[in-house]
This record gives C-alpha cells, structure tokens and sequence, in this order.
C-alpha cells in the first residue's frame, strides 16, 4: 500500500468522523449493551468482542483509505505508449498538472493533483477515492454501516426490553440525541455502501456514473442500447476492485491485484 504524499492531515471533519466512532462505540458497549444484557453476562462479552472487533476494522480500514496515495499518474506514462485498439480511449491533457493523463483519471480540485480512476474527493477522511484505496474505502463503509446498524438495534433493545428512568431530563436527552444520531448514521451510510455496491457491479465511479447518465439518455434517443465500457460483468467488475480471493476481500491492504491504473480493459459490445 502506497503511502499518501504529504502525509494524512487531521483535519476538523477527520476529527469529527473519529469522534463520531469513539461516541458510537462507547455508548453501544458501555452504555446500551451494558444496560441491556450486562457486559459481565456471556452474552453481553460476547456482544462487546463482536462490536468491538467490527468498530476496530472499520477505523483500520478508515486508517488505509486516509492515509494511502489514491493514485498518481506516473511519472512516465505518455500517451505514445498506448494501445487505442485495446484501450479504446484516448488520454486527455491537464491544464493544471502539464501533463497527460491516463484514461479514467481526473483532476482534483482540493488535493490539486491528477488522480487514477478517480471516484470523489472525501472529506471524512481528507484524500481522494481513487484507484489505489477504492477498496480500503468500500470495506470502511460497509464496517461502518454493519457497526452503525449493529448499534442501533441495541439501543432499540435496550430502550423496548429494560426499564429507563425517563423522568431524569438529561437521561430523556441523551437517548433522544443518540438515537436521532444513530438512525441518521444507519440510513445515510447504508444508503451511501448500497451506492457504491452498485457501482462496483457495473465497474463505474461516481463521476462515470454522471457522465453515463446523458450517454445513456443520447442512446435510448437515438433508439440504441448503453452500456457503460468499462462493464465487464458483475463477477470480473467486483474482482477487479477487491481482487481475485474472496478470503482477501475484506483485508483493505491486499491490493497485490491492483496495477499502475493506467489501463482498463472495456467490453465488446
């Protein structure tokens, strides 16, 4: 895993999305979980180790997404080097960086950079989401939206199944605002893992999903089908972002699959 140039910085909203872990994971283990079933109770430790070692992945994986080089253009790369008949694309010249870069690739506004295949700027974890840490980023949101909805169900538990004293006001208080919290967490990042779910099935980022949407519309006018060129199927589109063993899809630092990012392989039809 290519370290990030520069250094992950800590910004506020990095320090924000830490502290929303660290609130998250306390109060589902020391105070809902603890509540409910008792931490000294067999299920109660059992459910602490569970949630524990899903809270401890998913700021691992935080960890590799934030702190790993995105992608750089290569030093070498020229565009005299490529196959227009594998490729089927054109590289495209940067303004900004001087330099050509690869199919796929973009310039980032913030990082003020090139970046391979990029996805978005993110900043939760103040990098961008591209070639070389899509998969530390994906497993992140799917360990965050696992832990969230974990969480949230024990608070229903502990809120339905035990007895409260609610007549406390900050008691009443934190309850409210935790489990506001909890259900925005759980909807929002579900919502964002389903998205990128369905962009690795059709091998898209963000930003190719946006230009394919008029694609798409110019085709269904002209009265042809679209389908996006870089779609391979579902099984080789998954692989090619989480790699080959399904055993290794969920270790954010195995990317032994990944190449230079300079070169795709687009479908025949």
């Amino acid at each position: 895993m290519a370290r990030r140039r520069g250094g992950a910085a800590a910004s506020p909203a990095v320090v924000g999305a830490v502290s929303v872990m660290a609130l998250v994971y306390y109060s589902t283990v020391f105070v809902f979980l603890d509540h409910w079933l008792g931490l000294g109770t067999t299920a109660g430790a059992a459910h602490a180790a569970a949630f524990s070692l899903a809270v401890a992945a998913c700021f691992f994986s935080f960890l590799c997404a934030a702190a790993s080089d995105p992608g750089s253009v290569p030093v070498a790369f020229s565009p005299d080097a490529e196959d227009p008949q594998r490729q089927g694309l054109k590289s495209r010249y940067c303004d900004k960086c001087c330099m050509y870069k690869p199919p796929r690739s973009h310039h980032c506004k913030v990082c003020k950079r090139c970046v391979l295949k990029m996805d978005h700027h993110c900043v939760w974890i103040n990098n961008c989401v591209g070639y070389a840490n899509y998969k530390s980023y994906i497993i992140c949101v799917l360990n965050a939206a696992t832990g969230s909805l974990y969480s949230f169900v024990v608070f229903l538990f502990d809120l339905f199944l035990t007895d409260h004293e609610f007549d406390i006001l900050y008691v009443k208080i934190i309850h409210v605002l935790v489990g506001v919290l909890l259900f925005f967490l759980s909807l929002t990042i579900g919502s964002l893992l389903c998205w990128h779910i369905y962009l690795i099935c059709h091998n898209m980022t963000t930003i190719e999903y946006r230009e394919a949407t008029r694609a798409k519309w110019l085709a269904q006018k002209s009265g042809q089908k679209y389908r996006h060129r870089f779609d391979l199927g579902m099984g080789k589109n998954i692989q090619m972002i989480m790699g080959p063993n399904i055993l290794c899809w969920l270790c954010p630092t195995a990317t032994g699959h990944l190449k230079d990012g300079t070169e795709f392989q687009i479908t025949n039809n």
